[in-house]
């Protein structure tokens, strides 16, 4: 049996790993360990060219590039941090994190995304905690200062000036608006 490791852009989400799961065994294909960004799937065959269509009729994309790979890597762990709630508990900065993770001096990680990107990986980080805090006010379901606090925030007003700053709004102004500002978490780049 052929084992393969693909790198797949766009997973973001648990029903993404399914969508994913769920095309791979249509294909025939035994899947071995699947997670954001990664699944790794053995059979007699792996159709290449099938994965790739599959993926992409589904909004996903099969990296083959080593340093697109790692670039997905780097957005898959950080939405994993910020949506998981690790943040709250994070003893490294984000930096440390990803480095260790990695086994990547993070001057390496940070002069790569930013080429390939557009933007920093902090930028990035920052766009992705602001998105979910706007999940998090729209749900109504915790106040301001817990919000901060999940997110990893020194301060509420930390939190409200960044907010602002990427937003447009208050965390007031937003909640009333909020029905249709929310924007998919793979596409803030």
């Amino acid at each position: 049996m052929e084992k393969v490791h693909l790198v797949i852009k766009n997973m973001v989400c648990d029903r993404c790993i399914k969508v994913v799961g769920d095309e791979m065994e249509k294909l025939g294909l035994n899947v071995l360990n699947i997670q954001l960004g990664e699944v790794v799937v053995e059979g007699d065959h792996i159709p290449l060219e099938g994965i790739k269509n599959v993926l992409e009729k589904n909004g996903f994309e099969l990296l083959e590039d080593k340093k697109a790979s790692l670039i997905n890597k780097i957005k898959s762990l950080v939405i994993e941090v910020i949506y998981s709630g690790k943040l709250e508990t994070m003893q490294l900065r984000f930096s440390e994190y990803l480095s260790d993770y990695l086994k990547t001096d993070y001057q390496y990680l940070s002069t790569l995304f930013s080429a390939v990107e557009g933007i920093t990986i902090e930028h990035y980080i920052i766009l992705q905690k602001i998105e979910h805090a706007k999940e998090l006010i729209k749900y109504n379901e915790l106040t301001l200062s817990e919000i901060a606090y999940r997110l990893g925030y020194s301060s509420v007003q930390h939190l409200s000036n960044q907010f602002r700053k990427i937003t447009g709004f208050t965390a007031s102004q937003f909640k009333e608006v909020a029905s249709n500002i929310r924007k998919p978490i793979d596409k803030l780049t």
